[in-house]
């Protein structure tokens, strides 16, 4: 039963991060962190799936590895979020929404700020 709620789980997180890709307001690396960290306890072909078969697992892999950004892949996060809130601001015309989406942004960005990013030459050494 344990394995089965995992495996559900996992899968629910996968589904969630697939559309945080391109919904502003649900992110995309928590949910892929969940889902690794299901199949790592549930299933040894999903999470070998997860890291290795889908479009998420250079990302995964990277991170379990160095805990850390790749190099560039902080700004270009960033800019994918001004982006996308950029259009919902425009599409939204409720001020109090507005509001909560420019906080939001505010937020998503400055914890973009703070995680860390591997040197170059750090990795061009692994």
């Amino acid at each position: 039963m344990y394995r089965t709620v995992l495996i559900f789980l996992g899968w629910l997180a996968v589904a969630l991060a697939a559309l945080g890709v391109v919904l502003p307001l649900l992110p995309t690396t928590p949910f892929l962190l969940l889902a690794a960290w299901c199949f790592a306890r549930s299933s040894p072909r999903f999470h070998y799936w997860l890291l290795y078969r889908s479009w998420f697992g250079s990302y995964l892999r990277h991170w379990q590895q160095h805990r850390a950004l790749p190099p560039g892949m902080k700004i270009r996060a960033a800019l994918v979020i001004v982006v996308t809130f950029a259009v919902s601001l425009v599409l939204v015309k409720i001020v109090w929404v507005r509001i909560i989406l420019l906080m939001m942004m505010t937020f998503l960005l400055a914890m973009m700020w703070r995680m860390p990013v591997i040197d170059v030459e750090q990795q061009k050494r692994e």
